[in-house]
C-alpha cells in the first residue's frame, strides 16, 4: 500500500506504507479511502512546523467505504458509507470525564502520531465513524470535520435569527462559517477578505455583503453596511494575526467574537481595537476542535443533515481534485502559493 508520508517542513512523499492496515481490536472498522482534503493546519504544517513523527502517514479529513469489521462491532458492515472523526481524545481526563472532549489534555489527531487518512485504508475505532447519509457524496463527506469545526463555534455563541455576522477570512473555514450563520439564523452576513475571486465565491454561497479589506479599515467598511451599528458576531477564521486584531473592532454594543482561525505569530492589537471589548461590552469565544458529547457530537450529525439538505455547499469550495500520487505536488502549490486555491481533495482512485 502506498500512502502520502510527511518526513520534514515541504518533504512529503508518496511512497510505500510499512503494510497495510488491520484490524486488531474488536471494536476497529477498516475502511477504504474515497476521498480526503487537505486541511489549513496540514498546510501551515507542511510549510512551516513539520511532523510530529517523521515519516507519518498523513490526512485526517476523510471518507470512505467500511471493507471490514471487527467482531464486537454490530454498527457497521461491509459496503457502509463513513466518514471518521479524527480527533482522539483519551475519555479519562477531566475534560473528557466532564463531557467536553474538545479540551481533551491528550488529544490527537489522525495523521499526526498514528497513522492518517492519505492512503488506501485506514483502520479507526468504530466509535469515531459515523454514517453517510444518501444524497451525500464522497466528497462533501470528507468536509464534515472541517464543517463540524465551524459549527462547534457557532454553537458556543448566542447567535439568534435576524442577528448580523461579519466573517474575516473567505477560505475553507471562511465560506462554511457564511454557511452556517444563514443556517443559524442571521439575517445580514458580511464576508471580508483582501482577495475578489473568494469574496465573490462567498456572494455565490450566501454571504448579503462583501468587502475587501486590503488597505482599508474593516471596522468602517462594516459600519457602512450596518447603519452604524456594527454586526452581532465577529467570526475570525483567516488566522492571521492582522485579521485576529481586527476582529475586535467589527461587533457592535453587546456584541461576540468567535475565534476559529490560528495566528502562527504574534497578534499585536491596537488601542482602537482592544477598548471595543470594554467600552462595547463584548463577549470573546474560543473554539478548537469538533466534537463535542455524546461523541463525536451534534456537530457532525448536523452537518451531515444540512449537506442532506442541501443547505451546506462544498463543491463550489473545491478547486482541485488529484490523485494521491500528485500529493507533493500539490503540497507545494500551497506553499508557493503562485496559484490561487482552496479546498484540495485527493481522489485515490482518480
Amino acid at each position: 500500500m502506498k500512502a502520502l508520508k510527511l518526513y520534514g517542513i515541504r518533504d512529503i512523499r508518496f511512497d510505500e506504507a510499512s503494510e497495510e492496515p488491520q484490524i486488531k481490536n474488536g471494536s476497529d472498522v477498516k475502511i477504504r479511502i474515497k476521498a480526503a482534503g487537505i486541511c489549513g493546519s496540514d498546510i501551515s504544517r507542511y510549510a512551516k512546523l513539520g511532523p510530529y513523527v517523521p515519516g507519518m502517514i498523513w490526512g485526517h479529513e476523510f471518507a470512505g467505504e467500511v471493507v471490514e469489521v471487527g467482531s464486537e462491532v454490530d454498527r457497521f458492515k461491509a459496503g457502509d458509507r463513513v466518514t471518521v472523526s479524527p480527533a482522539m481524545t483519551c475519555r479519562t481526563c477531566e475534560s473528557c470525564r466532564a463531557g467536553k472532549p474538545a479540551q481533551c489534555e491528550h488529544l490527537e489527531v489522525l495523521g499526526a502520531k498514528e497513522p492518517g487518512a492519505f492512503a488506501e485504508y485506514i483502520v479507526v475505532p468504530a466509535a469515531h465513524v459515523v454514517d453517510i447519509p444518501d444524497g451525500v457524496s464522497f466528497e462533501a463527506a470528507a468536509m464534515t470535520e472541517p464543517s463540524a469545526v465551524v459549527a462547534h463555534g457557532f454553537y458556543k455563541t448566542p447567535l439568534q435569527p435576524g442577528d448580523s455576522v461579519a466573517v474575516l477570512g473567505c477560505g475553507t473555514i471562511g465560506l462554511l462559517a457564511v454557511q452556517w450563520a444563514k443556517i443559524f439564523g442571521a439575517e445580514k452576513v458580511i464576508a471580508l477578505d483582501i482577495d475578489d475571486e473568494k469574496l465573490a465565491l462567498a456572494k455565490s454561497i450566501g454571504a448579503d455583503e462583501t468587502i475587501n479589506s486590503m488597505g482599508v479599515e474593516p471596522y468602517e467598511k462594516v459600519l457602512e453596511v450596518t447603519n452604524g451599528h456594527g454586526v452581532t458576531l465577529s467570526v475570525e477564521s483567516a488566522g492571521t494575526p492582522i485579521t485576529s486584531a481586527q476582529a475586535f473592532s467589527l461587533p457592535g454594543k453587546g456584541g461576540s467574537v468567535l475565534y476559529l482561525g490560528i495566528p502562527y505569530g504574534d497578534v499585536m492589537v491596537k488601542r482602537l481595537y482592544f477598548e471595543k471589548i470594554v467600552r462595547n461590552e463584548l463577549k470573546v469565544f474560543g473554539s478548537w476542535n469538533a466534537v463535542s458529547a455524546p461523541y463525536p457530537g451534534k456537530e457532525w450529525t448536523s452537518t451531515l443533515y444540512f449537506m442532506q439538505a442541501g443547505k451546506l455547499q462544498t463543491a463550489p469550495l473545491i478547486t482541485h481534485r488529484a490523485s494521491f500520487a500528485e500529493g507533493p505536488r500539490m503540497f507545494e502549490m500551497t506553499a508557493e502559493r503562485k496559484e490561487s486555491f482552496g479546498k484540495i481533495m485527493f481522489l485515490p482512485e482518480a
